[in-house]
């Protein structure tokens, strides 16, 4: 049965930082029930776990909230794939493949996000072969405007811009990954790195399956963390660096040296599902109070956008809470931020201080300028849509296949004009 609350009641993001400016949020069970509401009319946005920290999600309208959107997943172990509902979380759904011997290739540091939103935003994990969750989807399920109702296939010429989609198109209800078969993985932790080691940044972030750095830019990457695949031989990882020191002990969420919330780690062998996250599904990620900003920079051009940035340390630094370094591999999604290139990503997690963050991005993106920086769609940023349309060359093939699928402009909202250039309209 489908509910509805009033805005006082449409509540905030998961950290608290953001609160939604809908009129009301619908809970539906159903894609009928999807399909009928935006039939119906007026502005109309899909809510996910809330994991966006700016109004990506957020509408003048009515949210449809896809969590309570379920059905069994479906697996095709012909074709190794998996079909799941747009609003299941990876932690859900990573116990279901690993219970019938299945896995994904890559998750995200937090298993608490939904597929839907993590495929429709860019999001990623870690690895130098490792492209971003959305680079698993095969095929996606969209209520697309006046209610119709479309699947977009691999073949199709729509595809490559019908999954990094910011919700521009359409609801998406299913969505297929690709799978393979399960395998197990160990999480090592090396900490104290001296922060000259990064001129072997390349050999580092290429020494395991996948690799984060964590820093407070104040001379030293705190932690290192390796996620091996375990082979046959269960060998024990390479040091990233002379300098780094094997952790003695588990450490603590990145963010917070109180919290315990981060997956098992040294060296212990278990499922793809519980250590390919940073932090455990059954406990709240990161921080919790906080803001997230993240750039995506070509790979060769990682260590000089660092450089860059090291003369703002000593502004940003008595804001930040974490910085992470990753990698993504390059995939051919229009509106991915890792779109034709490998990337190393340069991720903030800030105390939860909107006025001093607010002017610190337009110093950090200035700085990036140079090397292209795309922001992560979900996170804060400064850039306008100017700048935006500069980082992507088929941003008007995906703003004419907006104008297709949704031609009343039911999708819209302040971020998609604001960001795209998508025009609003009533």
């Amino acid at each position: 049965m489908t509910t509805s609350s009033e805005s006082d009641d449409v509540g905030e993001n998961w950290a608290g930082t953001y609160r939604y400016a809908a009129r009301k949020v619908v809970t539906v069970n159903s894609v009928d029930e999807v399909a009928n509401l935006v039939a119906a009319g007026g502005q109309v946005r899909a809510l996910g776990t809330r994991h966006s920290f700016n109004d990506l999600a957020d509408t003048s309208g009515t949210l449809i909230d896809l969590g309570a959107l379920r059905f069994e997943p479906t697996i095709d172990e012909s074709r190794q794939r998996v079909t799941v509902p747009a609003g299941m979380t990876y932690g859900h759904l990573g116990r279901i493949l690993e219970e019938r011997g299945w896995a994904l290739a890559n998750l995200g540091s937090l298993p608490h996000i939904s597929v839907g939103g993590a495929c429709a935003t860019g999001t990623h994990g870690s690895g130098s072969h490792s492209q971003n969750l959305s680079a698993a989807v095969c095929a996606v399920e969209l209520v697309v405007g006046r209610g119709g109702q479309l699947t977009l296939e691999e073949d199709d010429p729509r595809f490559p811009g019908g999954v990094v989609a910011l919700g521009a198109l359409g609801i998406a209800t299913k969505i297929t990954l690709r799978i393979e078969p399960t395998y197990q993985v160990r999480q090592d932790v090396f900490t104290d790195m001296a922060w000259s080691d990064l001129a072997k940044l390349d050999s580092i972030m290429d020494s395991s399956y996948s690799v984060s750095l964590f820093t407070r830019w104040n001379g030293i990457v705190d932690q290192v963390w390796l996620k091996s695949r375990v082979r046959d031989n269960n060998a024990e990882p390479a040091r990233p660096s002379e300098g780094a020191t094997p952790a003695a002990n588990k450490v603590m969420s990145p963010a917070s040296d109180e919290l315990d919330n981060t997956t098992i780690q040294g060296g212990i062998p278990g499922s793809w599902n519980e250590r390919l996250p940073h932090f455990r599904f059954d406990e709240t990620p990161s921080n919790g109070n906080e803001i997230q900003s993240e750039y995506f920079v070509a790979r060769e051009d990682g260590l000089a956008a660092l450089r860059t940035l090291e003369p703002l340390a000593r502004d940003f630094a008595p804001h930040l809470l974490i910085s992470e370094l990753r990698t993504v591999a390059a995939d051919n999604l229009w509106l991915s931020p890792a779109y034709e290139r490998d990337s190393l990503t340069i991720h903030f997690t800030w105390k939860n201080q909107p006025k001093a963050i607010r002017q610190l991005l337009p110093k950090i993106e200035e700085a990036l300028k140079p090397f292209k920086a795309r922001p992560h769609w979900g996170k804060w940023f400064a850039a306008d849509g100017t700048e935006i349309a500069a980082l992507y060359d088929q941003l008007p093939e995906f703003i004419a296949l907006a104008h297709q699928l949704d031609p009343d402009g039911q999708f819209r909202n302040d971020y998609l004009s604001r960001v795209l250039g998508l025009e609003q309209r009533t």
